[in-house]
């Protein structure tokens, strides 16, 4: 089957719709997989998006109060 592009250009989101957005694709990528879609994306500081809006609680940073 033919490569298809489809382009989105987002004007005027705050920081924080921004991450919202490119969660949310990541989200339909990762669902449309299983069904043989591979999505490709590239955006501005879609790495760090993606690093620290998928995260799970990480529970191997120390806490300070405990003092270990």
């Amino acid at each position: 089957m033919k490569e298809k592009i489809i382009t989105i250009k987002v004007d005027g989101a705050l920081p924080g719709q921004w991450s919202s957005l490119l969660l949310e694709l990541n989200l339909m990528k990762q669902a449309w997989r299983s069904y043989g879609v591979d999505i490709n994306m590239k955006a501005p500081g879609l790495k760090n998006v993606l690093t620290h809006g998928t995260r799970v609680n990480d529970d191997t940073k120390r806490n300070r109060s405990s003092g270990k």
